[in-house]
Order: structure tokens, then sequence, then C-alpha cells
């Protein structure tokens, strides 16, 4: 009987390790960016035409939140970084058939609306990060939170930006659903100095790297009346740069890497 039991335990040992290394072979990896150092200047207008950005890649396109479990992104957004002396620069390009917004209150919740979302951990020890959501309307929603939500963090609204740049440009017509969009472009410079009221952020070196992740909020919306109008009782989607493998954005560790780079 003991040897049976033993047997029948060891069984039990190698299926849950089984099970282990398969869900962990599941799981992604987090994406990396290599951020260049930009020489020239960069004028924040959101049309992404300046010589620096033509030198900067795109990362991979967006997923779903949860991962490839999920089916792909119905419209693609990617992103660019640079990185000089003043600021941290990130340019998204977003898909879009019908380019809208409502919100124009600086702190209202943005993702109520389409939105694109940015979240930075500088020290990479998931404390202390930052985030800030934009709409088409380039309205802002600036926040910090000293620990995640699933730590009993909460979200500290009274943190502002002082200098930061933002703009967007809409390829197509905003708030009309008379025609078809080709999508909308945003342009953000964050400057080092923005987060020192909060935690001990110093401007990067060559070779350092911050835990960083994006966001893109989507509604699916009808139109009523020459508006558009969300479509009641469906749920947002979720489409971010690396993916969280579970519908909440404030894991931290789970975001992706990105290095300040030289060249």
């Amino acid at each position: 009987m003991h040897a049976k039991r033993d047997m029948t335990c060891n069984y039990f040992v190698i299926a849950v390790w089984l099970i282990a290394t398969g869900l962990a072979g599941l799981a992604q990896e987090p994406l990396r960016y290599g951020a260049k150092r930009s020489t020239e200047p960069i004028v924040v207008d959101g049309k992404l035409d300046d010589a620096a950005w033509r030198r900067a890649p795109w990362t991979t396109d967006f997923v779903d939140i949860e991962g490839d479990a999920k089916p792909r992104p119905r419209y693609r957004t990617r992103v660019k970084m640079l990185w000089d002396d003043q600021y941290f620069y990130i340019a998204a390009e977003m898909e879009e058939p019908h380019v809208w917004a409502t919100l124009t209150e600086h702190d209202a919740v943005i993702f109520h609306d389409n939105d694109f979302e940015v979240f930075l951990n500088p020290s990479g020890d998931s404390l202390n990060y930052f985030e800030f959501e934009i709409n088409a309307l380039n309205t802002g929603w600036d926040l910090f939170l000293p620990k995640p939500y699933k730590m009993q963090g909460s979200a500290d609204n009274s943190w502002e930006i002082p200098g930061l740049k933002t703009a967007v440009y809409v390829d197509g017509t905003l708030n009309d659903p008379s025609d078809t969009d080709r999508g909308w472009t945003v342009e953000i410079a964050f400057p080092w100095t923005a987060f020192a009221s909060r935690a001990p952020v110093k401007r990067p070196e060559p070779g350092d790297r911050w835990r960083v992740n994006f966001s893109r909020v989507q509604w699916r919306v009808d139109v009523r009346d020459g508006k558009y109008v969300k479509v009641p009782g469906v749920k947002e989607n979720n489409w971010v740069w690396t993916p969280q493998g579970l519908i909440d954005m404030h894991v931290p560790e789970k975001w992706g890497f990105v290095q300040f780079l030289n060249d």
C-alpha cells in the first residue's frame, strides 16, 4: 500500500510540474525597445514628421491585453520613443475609421472615451509609477501610484506634469460620422523634471532602462442622430504593447523594458 501511495504521490508531483511548466511556457516575455537619443529638435504638433522620428523604429503592433488567447485588435496601434537631455518623447499612431472624443476637462476619467495611455515605472521595482491618458481632443489625465491597486495602492490625481507637451493630429475629421477617417496620432514630451515631486527620478544615462507599457482603450460605437454613441452593454477593448495576461494594466512586473541608447 505504501509503495502504491508513494507512486501515486510521485505521479501527482510530476503532473503538477508539467502543468506549471506548460503554463509558464504560455506566458509571454515582456517586450523590449531601444529608445534612440535625438540630436535634432522635435516639434510637438502630433504629426510625427520631424526628421528625428524617421530614425526611430516602431514597436511591434499592439495586441489584446490578455495576449494571444484573444483575437488580434481590429485596428493597428504602434509607438515610437526618443529621448534627449530635456524630454522623454513618445509618439503613437492609431488606425481608426471613426475618430471621436467628448471629454474636455483635465483629469477627467479619459478612458471613458477612446484613449491612449502611458505607464512609466522608472525604478523598475513595480512601485512609484506614473500614468498618463489622452484622448483625441488632447485632453489629459495624469496620476501617480505609490504601489499597485492589488497592494492596496490608491491613485494620486493631484500629481501634475509641469512642462508637459502634448499634441494630437487627426487624419480625418473629429466627431463627424459622415466620413471615414484614417486615424489619429499623439505626440508626448515628458520633462525629466516632471517626476521629482513624487519619486526621485533622474534623467537616464545611456544603457539605463525603465519598465514601460502602453494601452489603447477602444469602445464600439453606433451612429445616432449624426453622433457617435457607445453600444450599450458592450465592454471596451484594451490593446497594449506588451500583454498583461489579464485585464489589468496595474501589474508593472509584466510591463516591457525601454533601454535608453546613445545613438
